[in-house]
């Protein structure tokens, strides 16, 4: 279908205003923010593909009917919400249409008795949880883009917030949700505490990146909010291995602080300004509920940790970190690396206890032999289970002259930490969603599964138009 066929069809179905075609706005609306496309941009560079248009949906009726044409027509589509992606997974199809529901944006439902709060797709969850907490309630989701997502893009992504360790992911969090298929049929799937009817269909979309479909709402657990009862402490444990052992014995023993965090010598030294001494990593733990069980897991932290070798540091470094989470939000469009020709950016895995020590090891000391330009590589954990953790890569590489290698420098030193992650069992993405720049390490990630997931991809989206080249190899 030519362009302007396309960008004339969706007029009539929407109106000409809420069609886009400008330039500013198809790239406004395909910002990704992973690192290399930053530090591209600061250069004035935008090697993304172009979109026939961005096109704003106001109801689900009016985002269904939009799919309902691109399918007849056979045009990709990449939907979006709040824009917080760092993993390429908004960036379009060339002549394809970007789908932004951010403007369905409403609270529809509140409801204490069942501990539920539904709303649109377009809901910015900062401003859910603000509304919440003035009615006394949390949704205990606290991702680091929490100023920026929105309800859509946490659902899609298969996102998971820094209190995890309590209240999990956000597949633990949604109760239902309603979404469209690629012909644009509508679908609902209730809210209950749990169901024995088959397979949970809310997976299809929960983490499918927009490949399987589009959610348009999503009703979210509620719990007290009761930040006045917290207990916090910090440690400095000497090594990572050590840390990760203690971590291990506070899960396995059955207590659920919801904040546990273990940054390595090398952040300690870079973000927290060498608070502990040399070879030292920081340990981070907050619990938060009724006041006798915060006071409980504070008290059974304190008898597990004195069995190790660690220098106990109170609440300030926790204190700090609360309120300097968030702060990379406000930076993302600055140029001070560039200025500094330096490519920065994150990369989460997650693994078993036997392995997870085994792959930081393995990529800290593999980086710096393979990457002559590496700045610098460290990393922490921060959402732990009984049976495991993961792994919060940070690293950071000075840019060569020409900025079109920085994609390359990029993917060979993300090609270490996906390399090492596969060899030793673990997965390759924790919490941010596939995007694109993972799927080409999807079939090792999924073995003999991939087929299984290749076959619903074909029932759902045979024509394959479906936020292209996100978990499937073309």
């Amino acid at each position: 279908m030519e362009k302007e066929q396309i960008i004339s069809g969706l007029r009539a179905i929407v109106g000409e205003e809420q069609v886009l075609t400008n330039e500013s706005s198809l790239l406004e609306a395909a910002k990704d923010y992973i690192g290399f496309r930053r530090y591209e941009r600061c250069d004035g560079k935008y090697f993304v593909n172009r979109a026939a248009c961005v096109v704003k949906a106001k109801s689900t009726q009016q985002a269904a009917d939009v799919m309902a044409f691109l399918h007849q027509n056979k045009v990709d589509v990449v939907p979006r919400t709040g824009g917080s992606c760092v993993t390429l997974g908004l960036e379009p199809v060339e002549g394809g249409v970007i789908l932004d529901l951010s403007e369905m944006n409403r609270l529809l439902e509140f409801n204490p008795t069942d501990m539920l709060v539904r709303a649109e797709c377009g809901m910015p969850l900062e401003a859910l949880e603000k509304q919440m907490n003035e009615k006394g309630y949390t949704t205990g989701h606290f991702p680091q883009s929490l100023p920026m997502a929105q309800v859509g893009g946490l659902v899609s992504t298969r996102s998971i917030g820094q209190f995890s360790p309590l209240y999990g992911g956000i597949e633990d969090l949604v109760g239902g949700l309603e979404a469209f298929l690629p012909e644009g049929e509508i679908t609902r799937i209730k809210n209950v505490p749990r169901r024995s009817v088959g397979p949970d269909l809310r997976h299809i979309f929960i983490g499918g990146g927009g490949s399987f479909g589009v959610v348009t709402e999503g009703t979210l657990k509620l719990f007290p909010y009761t930040p006045e009862t917290r207990w916090m402490g910090a440690y400095g444990v000497k090594g990572m291995q050590n840390g990760l052992d203690l971590i291990r014995e506070i899960m396995v023993k059955g207590y659920k602080p919801a904040v546990v965090r273990l940054h390595d010598p090398q952040e300690v030294e870079r973000l927290f300004g060498g608070i502990c001494p040399e070879g030292y990593s920081l340990l981070l733990l907050l619990a938060e509920g009724p006041a006798s069980i915060t006071k409980a897991i504070g008290e059974a932290v304190e008898e597990i940790v004195s069995k190790y070798e660690v220098i106990p540091m109170g609440r300030k470094p926790v204190e700090h970190w609360l309120i300097h989470r968030n702060d990379v939000c406000q930076t993302l469009d600055s140029d001070e690396r560039y200025r500094l020709h330096l490519v920065a950016d994150t990369c989460e895995i997650s693994a078993n206890w036997s392995a997870i020590g085994k792959i930081y090891d393995a990529v800290v000391t593999r980086m710096p032999q393979e990457m002559e330009n590496l700045a610098f590589i460290g990393g922490h954990s921060s959402h732990s289970y009984v049976q495991g953790t993961n792994i919060y890569f940070t690293f950071g590489f000075i840019a060569k002259d020409d900025v079109k290698t920085v994609r390359e420098d990029y993917m060979k030193l993300v090609s270490v930490i996906m390399e090492e992650t596969l060899r030793f069992g673990g997965s390759i993405a924790h919490h941010h969603g596939s995007g694109k720049y993972r799927t080409q390490w999807m079939p090792q990630e999924h073995g003999s599964s991939y087929r299984l997931m290749n076959i619903i991809k074909n029932a759902v989206d045979p024509e394959k138009i479906m936020n292209k080249g996100v978990l499937f190899v073309d």
